[in-house]
């Protein structure tokens, strides 16, 4: 085979990794006999204090009791976890000594326990080994993880399907990770009963993840023109840019939650629109999982980091959150409409999925039509007017374009390059989006 002549050094390959995933109702009863399968001495359950009196957590616990399996529960979780929330849970996982793990709950759940089992199976490293550059030193995991159930109960992260565990970095207050394909749960238990008991808002904003996931990692930076090429496949980087593979996950999301993400917010016995959406959310994670996110995701670590007062509707916490979904979300007119001058063709492939009529659309204004569509679509959903509307203004600016800048892990996959002055434009732009 001839060698592709590289473009200054940038990669010509690209590996797909993704958790095995099981799916079905009620398919948590299985979960004692994989541990048992597994030889599981000593298990870690993990999940959140709200979680662990809902049904979820009860079908977990009911097979675990069934099958005799030896655990201790963890319930501190953090929803929208912080460095310091990672630390108590891996300080609980090294003085457990487990030899398995489960998680049961959404992102923030399944992203603790990645973080959790990694520390305890690495008790010598410091907790910046591992952390994403620039913020940490981004080592690559060298030491065999134990295995991890990861029970997804909400239709949103897709976290059980990647090797990302996102926190807030509090002294800097910006969201970073830890991203390797190490950290992938072993197993991950897809089971449509769980999202029955998701509030309204709470299916709305996780929606938004998987509508963002799908569309960033589809018009992401190619893998064969993201450079480094690393000089050994362990550097590789999880996120490594479109890839035909990837596309094919990302599409198929994308059209189930053109059709299925309404309904599922507008009647929660919608249980075949629930259902879909719990699939969705694991297609778009294998797609970005693999793919990587861009910009959405890069913007809105600042906008979760820095929140003043924003407390949403139907989340049971005592602390001011922007949901995850929420905040990739807003600022998506605006970043695709930027985004389009590369790849306008997947731009406007995307638009027509979500329900434009593009039959006599020119090229060059796909970005100015998926934005409108994703603006229409966002405004049939109540969803909160722009960035001004949780308390953010022009003075904000300069703080959340610093937050954007050290996720140069995601912001590096924008197809398009952005300057400061972009960033600058593009959250102003987002204040408000009707």
């Amino acid at each position: 085979v001839p060698e592709r002549p590289t473009l200054g050094n940038t990669d010509y390959a690209f590996e797909m990794a993704i958790s095995n995933i099981r799916y079905g109702e009620g398919v948590t009863k299985e979960i004692g006999m994989d541990l048992q399968n597994l030889g599981a001495r000593r298990v870690c359950l993990m999940t959140d204090e709200n979680l662990s009196q809902l049904p979820p957590v009860n079908a977990v616990l009911n097979s675990l009791a069934k099958y005799g399996i030896n655990f201790q529960m963890y319930d501190n979780v953090r929803v929208e976890p912080t460095d310091q929330s990672f630390l108590d849970a891996i300080r609980f996982a090294k003085k457990g000594e487990f030899d398995a793990y489960v998680a049961v709950g959404g992102g923030s759940v399944i992203d603790t326990c990645k973080a959790a089992n990694l520390y305890a199976s690495s008790p010598t490293s410091d907790f910046l080994d591992y952390v994403n550059a620039p913020i940490g030193k981004g080592k690559p995991v060298t030491v065999p993880l134990k295995p991890l159930i990861a029970v997804p109960t909400t239709a949103g992260t897709g976290s059980e399907t990647t090797g990302v565990a996102i926190f807030d970095f509090k002294e800097l207050k910006v969201k970073t990770g830890i991203a390797s394909r190490a950290i992938k749960p072993t197993l991950g238990i897809v089971d449509p009963l769980h999202t029955l008991s998701m509030p309204e808002r709470i299916v709305a904003n996780s929606g938004f993840d998987v509508l963002c996931h799908a569309l960033e990692s589809y018009t992401a930076l190619p893998y064969n023109m993201r450079s480094p090429c690393p000089s050994n496949p362990i550097n590789r980087p999880a996120y490594q840019g479109s890839n035909p593979i990837s596309d094919v996950w990302a599409l198929h999301a994308l059209r189930i939650v053109a059709k299925y993400l309404k309904r599922a917010i507008r009647n929660p016995e919608d249980r075949e629109a629930r259902a879909n959406m719990h699939l969705a959310s694991a297609f778009a994670g294998i797609g970005f999982g693999n793919a990587g996110v861009h910009l959405c995701h890069g913007m809105s670590y600042p906008i979760s980091g820095l929140v003043k007062t924003y407390k949403p509707k139907d989340y049971n916490v005592d602390h001011s959150l922007v949901p995850h979904g929420l905040s990739v979300v807003l600022t998506s007119p605006a970043v695709f409409a930027f985004t389009a001058q590369i790849h306008p063709e997947r731009h406007l492939e995307a638009a027509e999925i979500l329900g434009a009529d593009i039959r006599t659309a020119r090229i060059k204004d796909a970005g100015f039509i998926l934005a409108d569509t994703l603006r229409k679509f966002l405004f049939d959903l109540n969803v909160d007017d722009g960035l001004a509307a949780i308390g953010y203004s022009k003075a904000d600016i300069p703080a959340l374009v610093k937050g954007t800048l050290p996720q140069e892990r995601v912001t590096k996959l924008s197809p398009r390059p952005q300057t400061e002055e972009d960033l600058s434009a593009l959250f102003e732009a987002s204040m408000k989006l009707y």
